[in-house]
């Protein structure tokens, strides 16, 4: 079980800012910017790659919810979505997740 997969099951705890039957959010142990939260789909998807027609559904629901969690985190002045996908991109989790980054002015650089 990868370690997201345990902390969705309650094996490891989290500082959750989100949760519904599908997804859950919590915040990054290592932020890298004021507000780092991550959000999770529930089932195991592997990356991006791993997406497909059985659960593009739960995508589109986090894709949904992310705007009313960075809404609710008061990031009115926009933020950062970002999604690392295999080795090379540095995911260093093999479980779908997306980053919000914000809270402050961001760097120009992607990543």
């Amino acid at each position: 079980m990868c370690l997201f997969c345990k902390i969705v099951a309650g094996e490891i705890p989290s500082n959750k800012v989100y949760e519904d039957d599908k997804i859950l959010a919590f915040r990054d142990i290592a932020p890298q910017a004021p507000t780092h939260i991550l959000v999770i789909p529930k089932t195991h998807i592997p990356s991006l790659d791993g997406v497909n027609e059985e659960n593009a559904e739960i995508v589109a629901h986090i894709f949904k919810t992310i705007p009313k969690i960075a809404a609710e985190e008061g990031l009115t002045n926009g933020y950062r979505l970002v999604s690392n996908c295999g080795p090379d991109a540095c995911q260093t989790v093999p479980h779908l997740h997306f980053h919000i980054l914000g809270g402050a002015k961001l760097a120009g650089q992607m990543g």
